[in-house]
C-alpha cells in the first residue's frame, strides 16, 4: 500500500461499517500480521507516531486545525522492517473525545474496535498521566459492557487477558522530571506509580481505582514513552513537513525508540490457543465484529473465533479442490496409469498456503487440514 486506506467508516446515522475496498486488501494478505492501533483524544498527534511506524513522513493526515481530521478506523499495511514474511498493519483511529460527535457511546465502539483488533494498543495523551488523563481513558471500565469472551456469565479478568493486546501509552510534550519522592524513575515506572491503587473502601477511593485496576487486569504487558516538545510552538502544526533538524534531539531520540520497541517487541496478532492471525483471517474478524456492533449486540470472543475458522476451513477445502482439479487437468491426457502413479501425484500435492494436503486411499480422496 502506498498510502492508508479508510477501514472502517460512519454512515450519515453515524452507523458503523467496513470499506469494501479495505476488506480486499486485507483479503489477500496470506502473511501473518503485526496490528499496530493508535487511540486516544484529537488533536494529541497519533497520525504522526503511525506515519514514522510506515517509514514515512506523511500518510495518515495531520490536522493543524482545532477539528478531528482521522473518521473512523484507517488503515496501512506495509512490510515488517524486521520481521521477514510478516506484514504490518497499522491502524489510526478517530480521535476520542471530539465535541461534533455528540455520541460518547461512539467514542467506546471505536475503542473497543481497536482493542479488538490490534496486537498492539498505544494510548497517546498529552502533558502528564495525571487522575485526568486516567479518567478520560474511562472506555477501559466498559469494556466488559461491550466485549465478552462467552455467552456464559462466568468469566473473569483473565479471560480477557487471553484476547487482549499489549499496551503502551505514549505522553506527548511531557516537561515533567522524571523523579518519584527525589528520586530519578523510568518511564516504565512512571506509569506505574500513575496506576497505584489507594488503600479503603470509600465510594471515592473506589472510583479513583477502578480504572486504574482495569488498564493494570485487562493489559499486564505494559510499556511508556515519554516525547518532550518536538520544536517550537509555532512549527508544531507543520510537524509533517519538518526536516529532522528542525526537530529535538530528545524528541527524535525517543520517537526512535518507540518504533524500534514496536519493530522487536510487538507480537504478531494471535487469537485463542495461539492461532496465528493472517490479513485474510484480520478481514473476517473486521467483518465479525463491525456487524455485531452495529446491530447493537455484544460480541462474544469465542464465537468470532467459531465464526473465523469456519469461514477459513470452507476456504481451505475450496482452495484443495482446485488443487486437485488442477492437478488432474495436467495428468487427463497422460492416462491411462496405474493407481500408484496417480497416488504419488496427490500424496506430493500441497496447497500454497500449507493449511491442506489432499491425500489419495484408492478412490477416495480426502481433504486433510494440517492445522
Amino acid at each position: 500500500m502506498q498510502s492508508p486506506v479508510c477501514l472502517i467508516d460512519n454512515d450519515v446515522d453515524g452507523k458503523l461499517y467496513v470499506k469494501e475496498s479495505a476488506l480486499q486488501i486485507l483479503q489477500k494478505i496470506e502473511q501473518p500480521v503485526v496490528v499496530v492501533a493508535v487511540v486516544g483524544l484529537y488533536r494529541t498527534g497519533k497520525s504522526y507516531l503511525m506515519n514514522r511506524l510506515a517509514g514515512q513522513q506523511t500518510g495518515f493526515e495531520l490536522g493543524s486545525t482545532i477539528e478531528s481530521k482521522t473518521k473512523g478506523i484507517w488503515m496501512w499495511c506495509v512490510p515488517h522492517p524486521t520481521k521477514a514474511g510478516t506484514t504490518l498493519v497499522l491502524l489510526d483511529t478517530e480521535g476520542l473525545g471530539d465535541v461534533d460527535k455528540g455520541d460518547s457511546k461512539h467514542d467506546t465502539k471505536i475503542f473497543c474496535l481497536a482493542v479488538l483488533l490490534s496486537s498492539t494498543l498505544v494510548n497517546n495523551s498529552q502533558g502528564t498521566i495525571d487522575n485526568k488523563a486516567i479518567e478520560e481513558l474511562q472506555y477501559v471500565t466498559e469494556l466488559t459492557e461491550y466485549i465478552k469472551v462467552k455467552s456464559s456469565d462466568d468469566e473473569d479478568d483473565i479471560e480477557f487477558v487471553k484476547f487482549f493486546p499489549s499496551f503502551i501509552w505514549v505522553v506527548r510534550d511531557f516537561t515533567l522530571e522524571q523523579k518519584i519522592k527525589g528520586k530519578s524513575v523510568t518511564e516504565d515506572q512512571y506509569l506505574e506509580f500513575a496506576l497505584k491503587l489507594k488503600s479503603g473502601n470509600s465510594r471515592p477511593v473506589k472510583e479513583f481505582n477502578l480504572p486504574r485496576e482495569c488498564i493494570r487486569n485487562y493489559f499486564p504487558s505494559r510499556k511508556c514513552f515519554t516525547f518532550p516538545f518536538p520544536t517550537t510552538s509555532e512549527k508544531v502544526s507543520r510537524l509533517e513537513s519538518l526536516d529532522s533538524a528542525d526537530l529535538s534531539s530528545e524528541f527524535l531520540e525517543v520517537t526512535d525508540r518507540f518504533c524500534k520497541f514496536i519493530f522487536d517487541k510487538s507480537e504478531i496478532k494471535k487469537l485463542k490457543d495461539g492461532y496465528i492471525v493472517t490479513g485474510r483471517v484480520l478481514c473476517q474478524l473486521v467483518k465479525t465484529y463491525v456487524d455485531t456492533i452495529s446491530s447493537g449486540q455484544v460480541p462474544f470472543l469465542e464465537n468470532a473465533v467459531l465464526t473465523v475458522s469456519v469461514i477459513e476451513n470452507e476456504a481451505a477445502v475450496k482452495e484443495g479442490l482446485q488443487v486437485y482439479q488442477s492437478g488432474m487437468e495436467k495428468l487427463k491426457d497422460s492416462f491411462p496409469l496405474e493407481l500408484r502413479d496417480v497416488q504419488w501425484y496427490l500424496f506430493s500435492t500441497e496447497c500454497s498456503n500449507g493449511t491442506i494436503k489432499i491425500n489419495c486411499y484408492h478412490n477416495l480422496f480426502v481433504f486433510q487440514e494440517l492445522t
